[in-house]
């Protein structure tokens, strides 16, 4: 007995120094990406106008580096925030952790060079090698074609150095030490012709990240299956719970019966809004859904997404939208 009792203290002993080790591992050696290239943009007034327009109304990277105003119909940023960060992202998302977004004027990038700043959206790694929290979608970003990174960057380049004190974000564990596990290299890849409507619609759902909203998760992955059915729920100020729609092509619970102009048109009706913001009480109507960007999409880019959204397998999933405690 004295002998099994010595082995299962051995035992013990050799589990906890492997875990240990493992742990030490992820959190020194990992992430585990190539170093950032010495790279300088050259930023072009045509990179620069591509930008705004990406920034702003595809992949989004204004909305979240700027604090919302839910006072507001789909929350508009505040107009003098534009790139200085703060927004929190946490627990009442459905995040192992609480993220702020960081302010990206040049107050906060002027000592980032173009290179770190391509390696921490396309692969998740900081300027001190850090690994980021794909909140930031890098993990699509990732695949989007290089020269409208270098677009983006050239645009956010632009912005008004504003001041700003962002709190740094915390991982929960064990968020804490898988978050090193989650930055890889980058694998961008040439967008497709705008004539090849399907493949570029694709390419465009892909830079706005619809499918991280769009689609319900499980461990922090898309549940194979059920991408863009909607399903995620964001619990907000109120009691009041919204939840992502159903944007698959079912005819009974997603988008199937949409035709194409019905599609521009839930886009279209808040280009009005977004000049001229609709205040909301509490108890209104209220969506996470930054239309007021997405509006901003031009007729031909909607129309690809939608043809695109359209070739995906249809899943019966009802959602309500929106519904108070």
């Amino acid at each position: 007995m004295r002998t099994t009792g010595k082995v299962l203290v051995y035992l013990s002993i050799g589990i906890f120094i492997a875990i240990g080790l493992l742990l030490s591992y992820v959190k020194i050696a990992l992430p585990d990406v190539a170093k950032s290239k010495n790279l300088k943009i050259e930023y072009t007034p045509a990179r620069i106008q591509r930008g705004e327009y990406l920034a702003n109304h595809v992949s989004l990277c204004v909305d979240c580096h700027s604090t919302r105003d839910w006072s507001k119909l789909s929350g508009p940023i505040f107009p003098d925030s534009k790139g200085v960060g703060g927004e929190l992202f946490d627990e009442t998302h459905g995040l192992p952790g609480k993220y702020y977004s960081p302010n990206i004027t040049p107050y906060q990038l002027s000592n980032w060079t173009d290179g770190e700043i391509v390696r921490a959206v396309t692969t998740g790694v900081s300027k001190n090698g850090n690994a980021l929290f794909p909140i930031m979608p890098y993990t699509h970003f990732r695949e989007m074609d290089q020269e409208d990174i270098y677009s983006i960057i050239s645009y956010i380049r632009t912005l008004p150095s504003q001041k700003s004190t962002v709190l740094a974000s915390v991982s929960n564990f064990p968020m804490n030490f898988i978050i090193n596990t989650i930055p890889v290299e980058a694998d961008m890849k040439s967008m497709p012709s705008t004539n090849n409507k399907i493949a570029y619609g694709k390419y465009l759902v892909n830079a706005a990240a619809c499918s991280e909203c769009h689609s319900k998760k499980e461990k922090g992955e898309n549940i194979k299956g059920l991408e863009f059915s909607g399903g995620n729920q964001f619990n907000m100020p109120g009691g009041i719970v919204i939840t992502t729609a159903n944007i698959t092509p079912d005819t009974e619970t997603g988008i199937g019966k949409w035709s194409k102009q019905d599609f521009l048109n839930r886009f279209i009706a808040y280009r009005d809004i977004a000049l001229n913001p609709k205040i909301v009480s509490k108890t209104d109507f209220q969506t996470v859904m930054p239309w007021t960007m997405y509006s901003g999409m031009n007729d031909n880019d909607l129309e690809a997404i939608y043809l695109y959204l359209k070739t995906n397998k249809p899943v019966k999933n009802k959602v309500i939208t929106f519904a108070l405690e």
